[in-house]
């Protein structure tokens, strides 16, 4: 049975797998090498295991809020969820070409505050980070061209493709399109 989702859809879901589980796991042992010393104080570890829930929380809030940004204006017709065949510029997007990768480029820093590792906070999570965003204005920013075409490449020469403006963030953290408090 063929899956709904496509191959780079499947791609993307395995290379965070892979860098969660692996940066975890490597942190893990970085923190022996490089930390042997590193004991976590209950106390240490309830800070930023605080901040490290509340950075969860925000990633998740942002992706749910430019999955509904997307289902919203991105798809016409029936598609599998994660998938669109609408470019779209509206809420977080208007302001941002990638508001989603932002936040998902924050998931793995809140892993590791929860985990309380610091290998995985000072060295892994930004490490991911890093190759994420390379990745995003690489194989995606090549993806959406081939995929919008022209748009696409106005898109690109007005919005940029992060930013932390806030009147961007409350756009990315405010209500989403289809959702009660949303003025639609």
């Amino acid at each position: 049975m063929k899956s709904p989702l496509s191959a780079s859809v499947w791609l993307r879901i395995i290379v965070w797998s892979i860098f969660l589980v692996g940066g975890l796991l490597l942190s893990l042992y970085l923190d022996r090498v490089l930390f042997p010393e590193h004991s976590v104080s209950p106390f240490r570890h309830l800070i930023s295991g605080v901040i490290g829930a509340w950075l969860l929380w925000l990633v998740l809030r942002i992706a749910r809020n430019t999955g509904r940004t997307l289902a919203h204006f991105g798809r016409k017709g029936t598609l599998p969820r994660l998938e669109t065949n609408r470019l779209v510029t509206a809420g977080p997007y208007g302001c941002m070409r990638h508001p989603m990768h932002l936040g998902l480029m924050l998931f793995p820093l809140a892993v590791a505050l929860l985990a309380g590792s610091p290998a995985f906070i000072f060295i892994v999570a930004p490490l991911e980070a890093a190759i994420m965003a390379m990745l995003v204005l690489t194989l995606e920013e090549r993806e959406a061209i081939h995929k919008f075409g022209a748009a696409y490449l106005d898109y690109r020469r007005r919005v940029p493709a992060f930013t932390l403006r806030p009147a961007c963030l409350r756009q990315l953290l405010g209500p989403a399109p289809g959702s009660a408090n949303h003025p639609d």
